[in-house]
């Protein structure tokens, strides 16, 4: 076809316009296309042409953005048919100049880079467009501009992420900094700075143009705190680039250490000893904090024998502290934990006491040893208690690695020391380790029965300790975490007990306080009649040798689950069970793997919905518990605390309402990407709830009958009512802010 001269282009342009819109209004889509063609083969210069029609249609303004973009795709595909018509040199170099404005939208970005071969721009010319959309307020189209380009390295990085921070953009800031390592640190190091009391976001917000008003509670410490932590677990950072938030954390440690010792007396003197001189070591800001908080808590006469043992100089010290110093002598601090002991026949009437000899339980460090121990555990039959245990981390950094795996048979314990036995060494040139194939075996076997308690953190736990334990096949495994729960929904007995429960505070001769019973403490309470004696739950399980009352306690751990599982084996019926409640219905597996939780979680019971394990090379099943869409009346209704659901970010007002009916929710954070929803579900067999575009790509990402589209037009009433409905779930008085106690 002929070329259309310059002087009807304008005119001819409109033409096609008209001839375009009218066909997309009658959505004649193929007619569009068409009309494309026919434009740009009789265009002189079709590359300019192709930015004459995008100018017309304005994308960068308004919601519409389909026609640009099927605009943008048909010429790429005539491009590629008709090279010869492709730019170069001077010419090419002014289109990329009238290209900058457009590609700031993400539909037409890529196209149009690959179209125009920006990535093939000088970079002086790359940075000057990037530089020009930052200062006229565009910091989200310039940073994404930048990183497609590869531009972060030649841009300043605080004046680029600033914004990203104060808009909430942290999926962005991270893609920002990804695989740039001098920008992690610098980034990192530009959130530590934040992160002192003096900083003011507002006042910083007034720098850069457009940005509206950064409310306080948006861009407080936490929030940075989390954002720096996330990224020094992510790529595997220097921990000293940001120390001040390094010494808040651990201030928050100290905090918590000196409630649990002098406000809820719950904590022994060695244990919180141990857990403080761990805290501060080596970190004079920290020591000094430590003689103000024990000044706070306790009384002169502590803070001073601290002050001695960390060495600190009298004008480091409050007066007050450095005017009782010579009256004072360290070797009567060190002998404190020695006085006062504990009256043992009173603790014994009040805590379940481990039911055989002490030489029944025997401390394993090496393959040798552990040879016994698998001959006595892998027996067919057999019923095994297992627990672990690993020092506290108190919000550190990290996931904590097991210390000791407590197995318990009848009449006889095994504690394996994981920290410094040789255990995990290679007992053959194939990186095999004994008690790796040991452990795997155990829970692999039909014929032996597994018990535990909260046992998620326990498998997560063992995958950070050795990439070697990840995988276990999981059989015969009962989690007496669910049991419990059963229990207590069958007797109706709330999840905290109404009436406290008396625990010895210490040896120290503290007067005895109340607390209430949790967790496996509170099951062995309601089946065996006595509670656990969690004082040294939280102590010190890296140190060694362990002390004697540890040994005692990591044994009555593990063996008491036996003691609870005979006893609601032999009268199931008085704690409102089924004869069989231990077994799992056929056709499913054991609890698999989730998320990992601290002590105080896992000791509180409140673990997150367990998935369920499978063959494998088989696809998982949805958990049994959800019953699927359109069930028939004559489908028991479901509680709502059988009902795990996680909301999109888009939903938070129905995570809310559906949290207050008793439904277990998880919500996105807002800065969350809607793929994560499907991990999460797919993770802890959750049901997805979200609206809109992503209903489309999460529905495929997991099972039938797993995602829900809300209609975002209702408000969460009407929304609840609708997911409760379609998911047959029925909810009592009860149930309403039974989550919220």
């Amino acid at each position: 076809m002929e070329s259309v001269g310059t002087g009807d282009a304008g005119h001819y342009l409109s033409q096609i316009v008209s001839a375009v819109n009218i066909a997309w209004a009658l959505k004649e889509v193929e007619q569009v296309k068409e009309h494309l063609r026919q434009f740009l083969s009789t265009a002189d210069d079709p590359m300019t042409s192709l930015l004459d029609l995008l100018d017309h249609y304005n994308p960068t303004k308004g919601k519409g953005h389909a026609l640009p973009a099927l605009v943008t795709c048909e010429f790429q595909k005539w491009i590629n048919d008709h090279p010869e018509c492709q730019q170069s040199g001077l010419r090419l170099k002014k289109l990329q100049g009238r290209v900058f404005p457009l590609v700031t939208e993400g539909n037409l970005m890529d196209i149009l880079l690959s179209i125009y071969k920006l990535e093939e721009a000088e970079r002086s010319f790359l940075l000057g467009h990037v530089t020009h959309l930052h200062h006229t307020g565009k910091y989200k189209e310039a940073a994404i501009l930048s990183i497609k380009l590869n531009l972060q390295p030649d841009l300043d990085l605080e004046q680029m992420c600033t914004p990203l921070l104060l808009l909430d953009r942290f999926n962005l800031l991270e893609a920002y900094v990804s695989g740039h390592p001098k920008l992690q640190s610098q980034l990192l190091q530009m959130l530590d700075r934040w992160s002192d009391s003096s900083f003011n976001p507002r006042k910083l917000s007034k720098e850069y143009q457009g940005l509206p008003p950064v409310k306080p509670d948006k861009l407080n410490v936490k929030t940075l705190s989390k954002l720096a932590f996330r990224l020094l677990e992510t790529y595997n950072l220097d921990p000293a680039l940001c120390s001040n938030m390094i010494n808040q954390r651990h201030l928050g440690t100290l905090k918590y250490l000196m409630y649990k010792r002098f406000v809820e007396k719950t904590m022994t003197q060695e244990n919180w000893a141990d857990h403080v001189q761990n805290t501060v070591e080596g970190n004079v800001w920290l020591q000094e904090q430590c003689i103000a908080l024990l000044c706070r808590y306790s009384d002169l006469q502590t803070a001073g024998f601290w002050a001695l043992k960390f060495g600190m100089p009298k004008e480091m010290l409050p007066q007050s502290v450095a005017d009782i110093l010579k009256d004072l002598h360290f070797d009567d601090q060190l002998s404190e934990s020695q006085k006062n002991p504990q009256d043992s026949q009173a603790r014994k009437k009040l805590f379940y006491q481990l039911p055989i000899p002490r030489s029944k339980v025997h401390f394993l460090q090496n393959h040798t040893e552990l040879s016994g121990c698998r001959a006595a555990i892998l027996k067919d039959g057999q019923i095994v208690g297992v627990d672990m245990e690993w020092r506290p981390s108190f919000g550190g950094l990290g996931k904590p690695n097991v210390s000791l795996i407590q197995l318990a048979v009848k009449e006889e314990v095994f504690l394996l020391d994981i920290l410094q036995g040789n255990f995990l060494q290679s007992s053959d040139p194939g990186g095999r380790s004994e008690l790796v194939t040991f452990i795997k075996d155990l829970f692999a076997s039909s014929g032996i029965k597994k018990l535990g308690y909260g046992m998620v953190g326990d498998f997560q736990g063992l995958d950070a300790t050795d990439a070697r334990f990840r995988g276990l096949e999981l059989r015969s495994v009962v989690d007496l975490c669910e049991v419990h729960k059963q229990i207590q929904r069958n007797l109706n007995r709330p999840r905290a007990p109404s009436a406290p429960v008396e625990v010895l505070a210490d040896a120290s001769g503290d007067d005895c306080i109340q607390q209430p019973e949790k967790g496996l403490s509170l099951l062995v309470k309601d089946v065996l009649g006595k509670p656990l004696d969690k004082t040294d739950q939280l102590s010190n399980w890296d140190r060694r040798p362990l002390r004697e009352d540890q040994v005692i306690y990591a044994a009555a751990d593990a063996y008491c689950l036996l003691d609870v599982f005979e006893t609601l084996c032999h009268a199931p019926d008085e704690f409102g069970l089924k004869p069989n409640f231990y077994e799992v219905a056929k056709g499913q597996a054991s609890p698999k793997k989730g998320i990992g939780r601290s002590p105080r979680q896992k000791e509180s019971g409140r673990s997150p919905r367990q998935k369920e394990s499978v063959p494998k090379n088989k696809t998982a099943e949805p958990p049994p518990k959800v019953i699927p869409p359109n069930s028939s009346p004559q489908t028991k209704a479901l509680s709502p605390r059988e009902f795990s659901v996680i909301c999109d970010n888009m939903l938070q007002g129905l995570g809310r309402y559906l949290r207050c009916l008793g439904v277990d929710v998880l919500m996105l954070e807002n800065d969350d990407d809607h793929r994560k929803a499907a991990e999460i579900a797919r993770r802890d067999g959750r049901v997805i709830l979200t609206c809109g575009l992503p209903f489309q790509t999460l529905r495929s990402q997991i099972g039938e009958g797993r995602c829900f589209a809300v209609d975002s037009s209702e408000k969460a009433r009407e929304q609840a009512v609708r997911v409760l409905k379609h998911f047959n779930v029925g909810v009592s008085l009860a149930d309403i802010f039974s989550r919220c106690q």
